[in-house]
């Protein structure tokens, strides 16, 4: 790990350690006595995203944590995280999780319902439209080395970060080989995570210590040219990995609701 690397580790440390306070530009890069424009630079270098959306994705996460482990009410989880208004919050949240803070308070029994569901399910194949302007394949295999049996969630999105609805996403009743269809031209990020059979419902829903993986660079995808088949390795978590966001049990109901049609 180069110097400049362990010190972008020690900014996301102490980021973590003080979340709940004021937490500009010009403080982080203080912290490890870098200019603002470097400290932002080796920052996105080294994580994926910008500092601030990076602070702003942890308070997020704290937000999800405090919806279904306290009993402060939406507005006071908001001021918690440094959102004055519930409107902007509630936006915000409801855009990165894909559903409204008061929605994912009442969510565990749905979550519940949807893994239980997964766990019955004989035939995993999605049924897939085909249209003649069908794009290209995205191909590849999620592999890792820990012990695991359960099931993957892997998408592909439009920021290093897993949050909002993934363009295309599916899941995986396994490790092993993926296929996306029609994908369009674009740049994508490609990030997975998998759910345990032996997890409770709140662990989808508070996916911390979950297996996961995430590209460090863009998967661009050009007209008619498909690109090479993707290895997708599942690891522990690591300090610097952005929070997962989405809410992963909206993920199953809408694979559910692929498969059963």
């Amino acid at each position: 790990m180069t110097l400049r690397y362990a010190e972008i580790d020690e900014a996301i440390d102490f980021i973590q350690r003080n979340l709940d306070e004021p937490l500009p530009l010009s403080r982080l890069a203080r912290h490890v006595a870098f200019s603002s424009f470097h400290f932002s630079r080796i920052f996105k270098e080294r994580i994926g995203l910008p500092p601030l959306y990076y602070v702003s994705s942890l308070r997020l996460q704290r937000a999800k944590d405090l919806l279904l482990n306290s009993s402060l009410s939406v507005r006071q989880i908001g001021l918690e995280i440094g959102q004055q208004s519930l409107g902007t919050f509630t936006t915000r949240f409801t855009e990165r999780v894909g559903m409204t803070p008061g929605e994912f308070r009442q969510s565990e029994p749905e979550a519940d319902r949807y893994i239980r569901a997964l766990r019955e399910l004989r035939d995993w194949r999605e049924q897939v439209a085909v249209s003649i302007d069908a794009g290209v394949r995205v191909t590849g295999t999620v592999v890792t080395d820990e012990p695991f049996d359960g099931f993957v969630l892997i998408g592909l999105f439009n920021k290093p970060i897993p949050e909002g609805l993934p363009t295309y996403g599916t899941l995986l009743p396994a490790l092993g080989r993926f296929c996306f269809s029609g994908v369009k031209p674009g740049i994508y990020y490609m990030m997975a995570t998998s759910i345990d059979w032996r997890m409770q419902a709140r662990d989808s829903l508070l996916p911390h210590a979950t297996l996961r993986s995430r590209s460090r660079s863009p998967l661009i995808i050009g007209p008619g040219a498909e690109p090479p088949p993707q290895q997708v390795k599942l690891y522990p978590p690591s300090p610097g990995d952005p929070p997962i966001l989405i809410s992963l049990p909206v993920l199953m109901n809408q694979f559910l609701s692929r498969v059963e049609r």
